[in-house]
């Protein structure tokens, strides 16, 4: 597993010169099933704030999903996943940990790892491979792809030998009818 990620993050100083304002290794936590992740930034507003403080809104606790308006920038490293490991899993465990913040369409879950949220995320695959799951169909994706997820249900399997690293950014979304009117209001 890797064991941390690098992150700089600039700003201005009493001066309104840019500087550096972190310049530090994030550890990457393990989680459960063969994943680690760590959290690089979080935004409460769109648009966001542009604050040159030193508070970090990264060390602060957060769930799967970013907050209302907001965005979560994590990088992800799916270990390879076995018939064993997969077997231990609790039924629905990723949709109830998202709990109210799962979009009101789609289809029930078929693997306890599939999910769905109210998100736009963008994924960079940085480091090996992996298939995203999806209702029918699973997509290989290797390092170098990109992947634009826009609140369907879905997985990440590593059916590979080695680590996947995969950067994140989640923006809240509100999810809208082929039509465009909001489903969050339909109930």
């Amino acid at each position: 597993m890797a064991s941390d990620i690098r992150r700089v993050v600039t700003g201005l100083d009493a001066n309104n010169k840019a500087v550096v304002l972190f310049d530090s290794r994030l550890p990457l936590a393990p989680r459960s099933y063969g994943v680690a992740s760590t959290v690089m930034w979080i935004t409460d507003s769109y648009p966001p704030a542009l604050s040159f403080t030193k508070d970090d809104p990264a060390a602060r606790p957060i769930g799967i999903p970013p907050p209302d308006n907001g965005t979560i920038f994590r990088v992800v490293e799916f270990l390879p996943l076995d018939t064993a490991t997969e077997a231990k899993m609790e039924p629905g465990l990723l949709m109830k940990a998202i709990g109210d913040h799962a979009p009101p369409r789609g289809v029930p879950v078929k693997h306890p790892m599939m999910h769905r949220s109210r998100t736009l995320d963008y994924a960079v695959v940085l480091s090996g491979e992996i298939d995203m799951q999806l209702d029918d169909e699973t997509v290989h994706l290797k390092a170098g792809d990109v992947l634009v997820q826009r609140g369907t249900i879905h997985n990440w399997v590593n059916n590979g030998t080695v680590p996947c690293v995969i950067a994140f950014t989640l923006v809240s979304a509100n999810p809208v009818s082929a039509g465009g009117k909001s489903l969050e209001a339909r109930g």
